[in-house]
């Protein structure tokens, strides 16, 4: 490229003088310079070898791994398209299956292929029989997502077909016909099962028998059914909550690279089979990786929707918000449901969700903890504290997805699954897209800046002195043991290790 190339970025060197021109490629939405470009600026290291530049990136706060045309995403000016289409008119017009269409193929499906589509999610819903075992052997009160994360893994072993570790490692990048039919049956599997096994997890701890899913039904309707039937004849859910959860899943279907997103393509990157790669990816869920600022809550274990309800009852009543609002703002208590680390105005999910929230609360009656929640979203929004750091309610905030599931009956810890689920849609997604890159599957490796010791020599045991440790974390900690373990401690058997 040429110096006075106006489409390039000029970097000098403080530490010699030494000029670089890096050139910058333009789309219409990005403009990107490769970070490989900072390897031609050298600097000796205390060894004498000469090393490039890092470029740091802590939390890959401005850092783009992948070119992608599914999902687009505006969080100045709150706008949220899938394959270009805003979110708002598929919410309205559209239905979870069709968009999840659209996001894995790239365009609206005509009447045939959207039967095709359908028809094979549905037919591949059902699960091997001895899935119900794997679901049995946990305990009565295991987390739904610990269930779902250990089970996702096991499927592979189902599929052997789907293995690149036995049919090959270009089982999906070599992009034949044969290997595009067995993509796409995956893909099928992955989206008709998911619904399936959430309900098995809903069941389970409930003592209840599994129900094979019923034909016949909507995607939604038929998780509805196998979550809720206990034999009532002509059984058939609620077409309002059947209809809310249908949209609640389009707006959850895809969100760019998030976190859980971000998790299978690394893993996917190391060519593994799309049932290990997913898998991966709900631990990233359950440990709310929506956190966007300090004044942003952070569970474990615990989806973001579901921490805003915890919050919500935690208040009380309306009255108490203003008090809880202070108590935010000397940082006594955290705030959940407001602020992204994407949208940096009102996420445009929020709207459509309220809506749905009214027609929810026509059929179920009002959750009382509405009223704290509009106090909540009146005060804050007008709170210059809030205003000044683009606190606004995000989608777990009008995800009333807490309200809506709280008043549909679904208990706290089952909102993550509702948000996993759908979101299965846009793993896949993102897994195929990875699998079809023109440009081959480079596994993901990042970089790091050492900051340890410099060589040094080893010791023996017991030629080395105690050390005073500054920090608790410098050390291992002792654990505190009683009962049983305290008295094995304290029994003497043979093989016991003796103290050094």
């Amino acid at each position: 490229m040429s110096p006075t190339s106006s489409n390039s970025l000029t970097v000098i060197d403080n530490r010699n003088g030494k000029k670089y021109v890096i050139p910058i490629s333009t789309t219409a939405h990005d403009s990107a310079i490769a970070a490989s470009a900072f390897k031609d600026i050298v600097h000796e290291r205390e060894n004498g070898e000469k090393q490039g530049l890092r470029v740091t990136d802590r939390g890959f706060l401005n850092t783009a791994v992948i070119q992608s045309s599914i999902t687009f995403i505006d969080g100045d000016k709150g706008i949220l398209r899938y394959r270009g289409y805003p979110i708002e008119q598929l919410a309205e017009s559209s239905t979870f299956l069709e968009s999840a269409y659209l996001l894995i193929w790239g365009e609206l499906p005509t009447k045939s292929q959207y039967s095709l589509f359908h028809d094979e999610v549905m037919n591949h819903s059902t699960t091997h029989v001895d899935t119900e075992e794997i679901f049995r052997s946990f305990r009565y009160d295991a987390h739904p997502m610990s269930i779902l994360t250990s089970v996702f893994a096991a499927l592979g072993s189902y599929y052997p077909e789907a293995n690149p570790s036995l049919q090959g490692q270009t089982l999906f990048t070599k992009q034949t016909q044969s290997a595009i039919e067995n993509m796409d049956k995956q893909i099928y599997r992955l989206i008709g099962k998911a619904p399936t096994l959430a309900a098995m997890a809903y069941r389970v701890r409930q003592g209840r028998h599994f129900i094979t899913p019923p034909p016949g039904l909507s995607y939604t309707g038929s998780f509805l059914y196998q979550m809720d039937c206990l034999g009532q004849q002509d059984f058939k859910p609620n077409p309002v909550l059947e209809r809310a959860l249908d949209t609640l899943f389009l707006l959850h279907a895809d969100h760019e690279l998030n976190a859980s997103t971000t998790t299978v393509l690394q893993a996917a990157s190391s060519l593994t089979d799309p049932y290990s790669a997913i898998s991966n990816s709900f631990v990233c869920i359950v440990r709310d990786a929506h956190r966007s600022s300090q004044y942003t809550v952070s569970v474990v274990f615990c989806g973001a929707n579901e921490a805003v309800i915890r919050m919500l009852i935690s208040i009380g009543s309306p009255d108490k918000v203003p008090e809880f609002i202070e108590q935010v703002k000397k940082r006594e208590k955290v705030l959940s449901g407001f602020g992204h680390r994407v949208y940096k105005t009102t996420d445009p999910r929020s709207y459509i969700i309220r809506k749905t929230a009214d027609e929810v609360f026509k059929v179920t009656g009002k959750d009382p903890l509405v009223e704290t929640a509009m106090r909540l979203h009146d005060v804050a929004l007008k709170d210059e504290y809030f205003v000044k750091r683009n606190l606004y309610p995000n989608v777990d905030f009008w995800a009333a997805s807490g309200l809506i599931y709280k008043a549909m009956g679904f208990p706290l810890d089952f909102f993550p699954v509702l948000f996993a689920v759908p979101r299965v849609v846009g793993w896949v997604a993102h897994w195929r897209q990875m699998m079809l890159s023109p440009d081959g599957v480079k596994i993901w490796r990042p970089r790091q800046i050492y900051v340890g010791p410099s060589v040094r020599d080893y010791s023996p045991i017991e030629d080395r002195d105690e050390v005073d440790r500054k920090k608790v974390t410098d050390a291992p900690t002792a654990v505190f043991h009683s009962g049983q373990s305290k008295r094995t401690q304290l029994a003497s058997y043979i093989g016991k290790r003796s103290k050094l």
